[in-house]
């Protein structure tokens, strides 16, 4: 039997059940952003905002915290055409929250700022 199953609102026993956090193995957020002169968002998803802490050294900001400081996050940086790979990483001088995540962009030797920043977070 084939059909379709069509909610308006899914519930927990503590309320609204935000989609990211019904489903496993998607995204919990997302962002790309500009990490050069005043930092700007381009497209996101569950990030309220982005800090610029110098050079290279940046904090994601989530809108809905993530349920642990357990996740897993992705990221690519570059600083235009012809110069690719550039890392993104958590900074040794910084842990990861359930409200923010603090990452630094560069090569293994400096932070530099990047004009194309694409960071995924994955929870359970």
């Amino acid at each position: 039997m084939a059909g379709a199953l069509t909610i308006s609102t899914l519930n927990d026993s503590s309320g609204v059940l935000a989609t990211q956090n019904g489903m496993t193995g998607i995204a919990k957020a997302w962002v790309n952003f500009n990490g050069t002169g005043t930092v700007a968002i381009n497209g996101s998803f569950n990030v309220s905002s982005i800090t610029d802490n110098g050079t290279g050294d940046y904090t994601i900001n989530f809108t809905t915290a993530m349920p642990n400081a357990n996740y897993v996050i992705a990221g690519s940086a570059n600083q235009g055409i012809g110069n690719f790979g550039l890392i993104v990483n958590f900074p040794y001088t910084s842990s990861p929250t359930t409200n923010a995540a603090r990452i630094a962009t560069g090569t293994p030797s400096s932070l530099i700022d990047c004009a194309f920043v694409s960071v995924s977070v994955f929870s359970s």
